[in-house]
């Protein structure tokens, strides 16, 4: 055994409402019935992380973001009155990144300024695609015009760390379409693009009724092979699977998330890691995901949707499952600090992966090849107890 040592904290706030559930989406998301309870979430938000502030007593907060759902419903002194009081209970980094999920057909004159106010200074639009037919097929309720006078109302505003979420292989899609959804986003000149395949869900309506026209894996691939030379070429650099950024403008909360950070996820369905070097465990804890089931035991055990501490069997797969998505890979040293244990463990996964042609190992430091980024999935299965 080595020693766990804490690693940096976030922060993640979950804000389950949304106009309309899309069908592909499989998050903790519910479409809102006439007048959302804004002031009764922030303070049934306010009770949970009080409930759970013993986790993570005199610890720094480096990011906060809030997801959904559709956070953008939430006016600006909502947003404000949650980081106030969040503020006020934790340490906050001086530098410390607040992300906020914004849909652009929610997006209203004025709003940017007050999130910017509120002590937001990131956002996340969820385009996924400036094509209005394929916007429609993926149940948006934007189209390509509300999307760029959205962003170009958040860089108004003053915002200019800006993500862009697009989506690849949609139905009908083929390279020209996917190119050109890519050159719509570069002309907004974001610090960050979200790249990502459309994938079918279980339990939602695609996987049950699959729309016609979705590419094959050879022609998705070809896609996904295609657009990451012209991210590049546009100046974003990959970092992980579906992340792309301008230089010095990675996430920084998803970042943390893949290098197997500390979270504390308060809110309906939001899931947390907690590790402790008195205890030398790592917890993982999930809130109830119904929002008035949340709003009416905020506070309470019964909020508690579980608790479970990772065992030291499941800490490889855990570990990798994350880190393993990042082109930077992960040393050994961090993998010990990170879990509590020896790298010793590691070393028949490793040495598969290696002969296999998955990672490269120098000095302790691994990375995937680029085959093994093709294979994320079968190089993880390595790490399973």
């Amino acid at each position: 055994m080595a020693s766990l040592i804490p690693p940096p904290l976030s922060l993640y706030i979950h804000l389950p409402w949304c106009v309309r559930k899309c069908p592909y989406c499989d998050f903790n998301s519910h479409a809102g019935k006439g007048a959302l309870p804004f002031d009764a979430y922030i303070d049934a938000l306010i009770a949970d992380l009080d409930q759970d502030l013993p986790l993570v007593w005199g610890r720094v907060v480096n990011s906060v973001f809030f997801g959904g759902g559709t956070p953008s419903l939430f006016p600006p002194d909502a947003i404000a009155r949650i980081l106030d009081a969040a503020s006020a209970r934790l340490r906050f980094a001086p530098s410390a990144e607040v992300t906020l999920e914004t849909n652009p057909g929610t997006a209203e004159h004025g709003r940017f300024d007050g999130y910017l106010k509120a002590g937001v200074n990131r956002l996340s639009f969820g385009i996924q695609s400036f094509n209005d037919a394929a916007l429609e097929k993926l149940g948006r309720i934007h189209d390509s015009a509300q999307a760029e006078t959205a962003v170009k109302l958040a860089q108004d505003a003053g915002f200019d760390n800006i993500n862009l979420d697009l989506m690849y292989a949609l139905p009908g899609q083929d390279l020209a379409a996917a190119e050109h959804d890519l050159e719509r986003a570069f002309a907004l000149q974001p610090a960050h693009i979200s790249h990502y395949q459309l994938t079918l869900e279980p339990n939602t309506i695609f996987f049950a009724r699959p729309p016609k026209g979705i590419p094959d894996e050879d022609a998705a691939w070809d896609i996904q092979e295609h657009c990451q030379a012209l991210l590049a070429q546009a100046g974003y650099a990959q970092y992980e699977v579906s992340a792309y950024a301008r230089p010095g403008r990675q996430c920084a909360h998803n970042l943390n998330y893949w290098r197997f950070g500390d979270y504390l996820g308060i809110g309906a369905g939001a899931h947390g890691k907690i590790s402790s070097g008195a205890q030398q465990q790592i917890l993982r804890r999930w809130k109830v995901k119904h929002p008035q089931t949340f709003m009416d035991t905020a506070g309470t055990p019964a909020s508690i949707g579980g608790d479970d501490i990772i065992t030291p069997e499941r800490l490889p797969f855990e570990y990798m499952l994350n880190l393993l998505r990042l082109h930077e890979g992960f040393s050994e040293r961090d993998f010990s600090a990170r879990t509590g244990l020896d790298a010793a463990v590691l070393a028949p996964a490793l040495a598969t992966a290696s002969t296999r042609g998955w990672l490269s190992g120098n000095d302790g430091h691994w990375q995937p090849t680029e085959l093994g980024r093709r294979f994320t999935n079968d190089v993880i299965e390595l790490f399973l107890a």
